[in-house]
């Protein structure tokens, strides 16, 4: 009699060299897969899809005021993506750039909170200065965990967040909570010298998009043409190698860490001192977690997290039109996120591995 010797089900081989074209369409597949998924999510929950999609995806290019809204969410999402995706070349994955966001909004808000009165327009760059320090710091205790002591720092930085945000509790309920402020969960209002300067007139865009887009360009400089970014690319892709050359892992744990709680907490200090002028508990949007699809979305290159972080506000903006033009839930709104990132993952694994079917075969046996 016969029995199988063989397996039907195909593995993945590595592909000995990736198409460039096919990683730079791996982007354009995932939305058009999202789309599709979505499309049809929508129809389950009984909404016209056709309406939900020119709402998220069109609405937000159609005037200039809600373009300009696009443009104000892409400044943190971009700024929280480039100092992650440094980290994840490396194979370091900081998951709580959240926490580091609010870490550097608080010690940002310091300046205000505790110098109400005080004028001249060294307040603001100071509060941005203290910003990153303050994400910075919160980043390193990640990195003593980690180096020290070998602990998961996808877990301790995910904590660490959750951490962070009873902080901010604390300190709205009690001493920093404004006297006047008819005892909701808020500081004072800032003044005007602790507020960044408005780029464009009419619109709540600040030169904190400028120093976001420098800051991407130092991004670029570092990961393609400094040799400390080509240690921390080749510690990520081959560990022993970068081990046999003498590349610090815990030096490169260290900074990539460090490098992503600056970020994030610059990004927070430019959203206090920025659109919103005082610290409330509602700083707290999930832009350190929406920055990890972005990182990802854009390949991990400071180019393509650009546009990706553009697409990605423009999901923010458009799902807020989408609550309100067409009855979407904002759990909708993450889903179609999520479903962004996990087609942009399966679309990278086809880009980097092919499917191989092995062929059935067939031996007898005697009993």
């Amino acid at each position: 009699m016969s029995i199988l010797a063989g397996t039907f089900l195909p593995t993945l081989v590595r592909r000995e060299r990736a198409s460039l074209t096919a990683a730079m369409l791996a982007p354009l597949a995932a939305l058009g897969i999202a789309i599709i998924l979505n499309f049809s999510v929508y129809v389950l929950m009984g909404r016209d899809p056709a309406a939900v999609l020119y709402a998220m995806l069109l609405e937000p290019f159609l005037s200039w005021a809600s373009f300009s809204e696009v443009l104000l969410k892409a400044g943190p999402l971009l700024l929280i993506a480039q100092g992650l995706a440094i980290g994840f070349r490396a194979k370091v994955f900081n998951i709580g750039a959240e926490g580091q966001f609010i870490l550097g909004a608080i010690f940002a808000s310091s300046i205000p909170i505790w110098f109400p009165l005080a004028t001249g327009q060294w307040i603001w760059p100071l509060m941005l200065i203290l910003g990153a320090i303050g994400g910075a710091l919160w980043a390193s205790i990640t990195a003593f965990w980690r180096v020290r002591l070998n602990a998961n720092e996808i877990l301790v930085s995910l904590m660490l967040s959750l951490v962070a945000a009873q902080f901010l509790n604390y300190l709205l309920l009690g001493p920093w909570k404004d006297p006047a402020g008819f005892n909701f969960p808020q500081s004072v209002m800032f003044q005007y010298d602790a507020m960044i300067p408005t780029l464009i007139s009419g619109t709540r865009v600040n030169v904190s998009l400028f120093i976001t887009l420098a800051l991407s360009l130092m991004a670029w400089v570092f990961m393609q043409r400094s040799f400390m970014g080509y240690k921390l690319k080749v510690g990520g892709l081959a560990p022993r190698a970068a081990g046999y050359a003498g590349f610090s892992e815990g030096r490169a744990i260290w900074l990539s860490l460090l490098i992503g709680g600056f970020a994030a907490g610059l990004a927070g200090a430019a959203e206090v001192a920025g659109p919103i002028g005082q610290l409330q508990r509602s700083i707290s949007t999930g832009y350190g977690y929406a920055a990890i699809i972005v990182a990802y979305l854009g390949g991990l290159h400071p180019i393509g997290i650009i546009f990706s972080a553009l697409f990605m506000a423009v999901l923010y903006i458009g799902g807020d039109n989408a609550m309100v033009s067409a009855n979407l839930p904002i759990a909708a709104v993450r889903v179609f996120q999520g479903s962004l990132l996990l087609a942009y993952l399966i679309a990278v694994a086809f880009v980097r591995y092919r499917l191989e079917w092995p062929h059935a075969h067939h031996r007898s046996s005697q009993p």
